[in-house]
């Protein structure tokens, strides 16, 4: 027999104390979670993280004595930790900018039903398992050549509808991890970059405006939440709204339709990137990133089908090598790449000089 698997040691930390509590018996109702501590502000928090050594802090942003940002940023310098910011969709923007400091995912505040308890287990039992060591190593943008897969067999392109005149598109799908990835490899793409970015990233409705805002903030790219009947255009990023469904048609307009949450991830990746994959064709390039599940593996499939370049963010620079790994495992990914790398490859693909 094998050693069991000891529990995941969680602090909660809030300003709330009936945050807190929620917290705590939301995580206590599941085996194998111990909640060892609580912290009502970023001061009690970095204590914490130094004495008790937890394995996730789950933390607020808006606190007295310390905030969210600066317990944040001292526990990664001190005693780096995996960290899961959970907010209000108030602060939804400031909440993106704990990313920045290291934090490894966003929520909203869980209300006291299922989908809410599940969405919060299953983001401690995944986070807790992330090696932050190696994770902070990994962070960081450079200059280099690509790893093609080894081994890797495109099919012929599929015959089918021409692709939008001239029109190359980067299609970017992601999950847990995501954030991070997405915010360091905008931050290094410049203004002119010769093609429009479609992101799909697995998030809880009401948090798209504020990830765009926050990526805008980092990036000469012009990053907005996508609307019904945007025109794509070059330098532009658009990020597909949690609560839609999000296709490219042939005229390179956007089309939102109401989604149906399957497998319990919004928005589609998948559905985002078939459509690039159907109008764009060999003009198409698939980037997935960090994620946990296998949203997204199909739609890069199908842009290898079409002719298009797949890339996909390598085991080492991801939180969660999930969604990725299996895309390689595919057989549909031309190059495995380190997050450091990728902005130079993408500008390598799409023939842009760079300002």
């Amino acid at each position: 027999m094998g050693t069991p698997e000891r529990d995941i040691r969680v602090m909660v930390v809030d300003d709330s104390a009936s945050v807190r509590e929620m917290i705590s018996a939301i995580l206590l109702s599941e085996p194998g979670i111990n909640v060892v501590g609580t912290a009502a502000n970023g001061k009690e928090a970095v204590a914490g993280a130094s004495s008790l050594r937890p394995d996730l802090i789950t933390m607020d942003i808006e606190m007295p004595v310390m905030g969210g940002l600066e317990a944040i940023e001292r526990i990664m310098a001190e005693h780096p930790v995996p960290i899961l910011v959970i907010t209000s969709l108030t602060g939804v923007r400031t909440a993106f900018a704990a990313v920045s400091k290291g934090a490894l995912d966003v929520i909203e505040k869980p209300e006291i039903d299922l989908t809410g308890r599940r969405s919060l287990i299953r983001k401690v039992r995944i986070l807790a398992r992330v090696d932050m060591a190696a994770h902070m190593a990994s962070k960081g943008v450079r200059t280099g050549a690509a790893s093609p897969v080894v081994g890797m067999r495109r099919s012929p392109p599929e015959t089918g509808r021409a692709s939008v005149p001239g029109l190359r598109v980067v299609a970017i799908a992601s999950s847990t991890g995501g954030p991070q990835a997405i915010q360091a490899i905008l931050a290094h793409l410049p203004a002119n970059f010769p093609a429009p970015v479609v992101i799909a990233q697995h998030i809880a409705e009401g948090f798209t405006r504020g990830m765009a805002e926050w990526l805008g903030s980092s990036t000469r790219l012009r990053v907005r939440e996508a609307v019904h009947g945007d025109t794509l255009m070059p330098g532009f990023v658009f990020i597909n709204p949690a609560e839609f469904s999000m296709r490219i048609t042939h005229q390179g307009k956007v089309v939102l339709e109401k989604a149906e949450q399957r497998r319990g991830y919004h928005p589609s990746c998948d559905t985002l990137l078939r459509s690039v994959a159907d109008s764009c064709r060999e003009r198409s390039l698939g980037l997935i990133l960090s994620g946990m599940g296998d949203d997204g593996v199909e739609g890069i499939t199908a842009i290898s089908s079409a002719g298009g370049a797949t890339l996909a963010q390598d085991e080492q620079s991801s939180v969660i090598y999930g969604m990725n790994r299996l895309a390689v495992e595919r057989g549909r990914v031309d190059r495995v790449i380190p997050l450091c790398d990728i902005p130079a490859e993408l500008m390598r693909l799409v023939g842009g000089k760079g300002k």
